[in-house]
């Protein structure tokens, strides 16, 4: 299981700490965000403290109204062993039984000068993309058409010098050698490259390329959505390759399954238009048509007429 603490938000967000500093490093483990207007009202049968707490103007006005005695009995359910955080948007003034039970609790409070539904947006946003799966592959991201495009294989089989032909032609690399990949709540899977590597690529012979500086920044970008699978192989005369396109094949990379299309290699073949023409293809087939298959219906009406003939 993924997590952040509530330091690494307080950075992000530059939010100003009122009270409960010593709880910085208290861990967050999920994205969703509770706004507990139900509780302080005094219903805790359901209380999710594992998340962030967002207190914004209906919730203080609804506290204001309350008694000395049931302020304190509220708040001190409200934070407790497993509450990251407190959060008070519209930079709200922060109640006083707030501050005193979070510095005896160490519950951090933080307050935001962000109204209340463009605080939870950005925070959810932000808890997601840190709390996502994440994996590491050997391989090669490129946008190619728009479609990010992951190319994997042994090592020295030819990724990134095919990465380098695409660059010329006018695509994008997002990372080479090592592709960070993270899974979203929507199982999309979002690659990018590790900060260390960003925009270089490594061509044997040449040695580590920086693309930004050689073809500017229009040739590189920073993530993009994984959406197809080129493997490349080492051609084998004794394998059956599909040469219709019918059979489509899957690689599981985490928990979402991403169409892969393998790609024998031998001299004479040009990996980058091979590439270009595959991601072309996979648009078509999402916007509903299949050469393969039309091909395919074709082949088959014609037998049939010609059975019919004789």
């Amino acid at each position: 299981m993924r997590k952040t603490h509530v330091r690494d938000v307080v950075q992000h967000f530059q939010w100003k700490v009122v009270s409960g500093e010593a709880g910085l490093m208290r861990e967050i483990t999920v994205s969703d965000i509770s706004r507990p207007g139900l509780e302080i009202a005094g219903f805790f049968d359901f209380y999710p403290s594992q998340r962030i707490q967002l207190l914004g103007k209906t919730e203080l006005s609804f506290y204001e109204t309350l008694n000395k005695e049931e302020r304190e009995k509220r708040i001190k359910f409200l934070l407790g062993d497993d509450t990251p955080c407190v959060c008070v948007s519209h930079g709200l003034e922060v109640p006083e039984e707030l501050i005193q039970y979070s510095k005896e609790r160490q519950v951090p409070v933080l307050t935001s000068p962000l109204a209340t539904t463009k605080l939870s947006s950005k925070l959810t946003t932000y808890l997601e993309g840190r709390l996502a799966p994440t994996t590491t592959m050997h391989g090669v991201l490129v946008d190619v058409y728009g479609v990010g495009v992951l190319i994997v294989g042994q090592s020295s089989i030819g990724k990134s010098e095919t990465a380098l032909e695409l660059v010329k032609r006018g695509h994008r690399l997002v990372a080479d050698d090592a592709v960070e990949i993270r899974q979203t709540q929507e199982n999309q899977l979002i690659g990018s490259a590790p900060e260390l590597i960003q925009h270089l690529l490594e061509i044997r012979g040449l040695g580590i390329i920086n693309v930004m500086t050689l073809f500017g920044a229009g040739a590189v970008r920073n993530y993009k959505r994984v959406s197809l699978v080129i493997r490349l192989e080492i051609w084998d005369p004794q394998k059956y390759y599909d040469r219709l396109g019918l059979d489509e094949e899957k690689l599981k990379i985490l928990d979402t399954d991403i169409p892969q299309i393998t790609i024998p290699v031998r001299p004479g073949r040009n990996l980058a238009v091979i590439v270009e023409v595959a991601a072309m293809n996979f648009r078509l087939k999402r916007m509903g048509y299949n050469a393969a298959v039309v091909f395919s219906k074709k082949l088959t009406d014609t037998i049939e007429e010609a059975i019919e003939d004789m």
